[in-house]
């Protein structure tokens, strides 16, 4: 029987860096990496155009991919899930698809401050035009009110960055 692999995933602001940290971290530790945003462009590319929008399509689709998710873990395969574990409701959910299956978990927090969030989130408004409309100070500021930096008592291993 495999060993089952390891998920790692990431909590941070808006624009703290998740992504390419995902993006980056797969390819230096050669895992799969499985991006909520490149799945919701591709199965919902005309419906999400609010915030609202955002939470209702990720909703429909974390079912399917907690199971799929659970599937390549069992493999032994680790996974790079780059969706966001920011609030504690979040990142239950990555716990529960880790613990029914009794696999590992990483969690990265990017802790940077909203400033470099905010310097981050205007470079990619030029670098990807499509997020221009969500890249915004008032959809960061919208976003950050219902951020939760991760607590021990959670019971969740993880590494802080900055």
């Amino acid at each position: 029987m495999n060993a089952i692999g390891t998920l790692t995933f990431f909590c941070g602001k808006m624009g703290a860096g998740k992504s390419t940290k995902a993006r980056k971290l797969s390819l230096e530790k050669n895992t799969l990496l499985i991006s909520e945003g490149e799945w919701l462009a591709t199965l919902y590319p005309t419906e999400i155009s609010s915030f609202d929008d955002y939470i209702k399509y990720s909703a429909i689709l974390r079912p399917l991919m907690k199971t799929h998710v659970q599937k390549i873990l069992l493999t032994g395969t680790n996974v790079v899930l780059d969706f966001p574990a920011n609030t504690a409701k979040q990142r239950m959910w990555f716990k529960e698809l880790c613990e029914e299956i009794k696999a590992g978990h990483n969690l990265i927090f990017i802790d940077v401050s909203d400033e470099r969030c905010l310097e981050q989130i205007s470079k990619r408004r030029i670098e990807q035009p499509k997020r221009a409309p969500f890249d915004t100070k008032e959809m960061f500021l919208y976003v950050s009110k219902h951020f939760e930096a991760p607590l021990e008592k959670e019971g969740l291993l993880f590494n802080v960055i900055n």
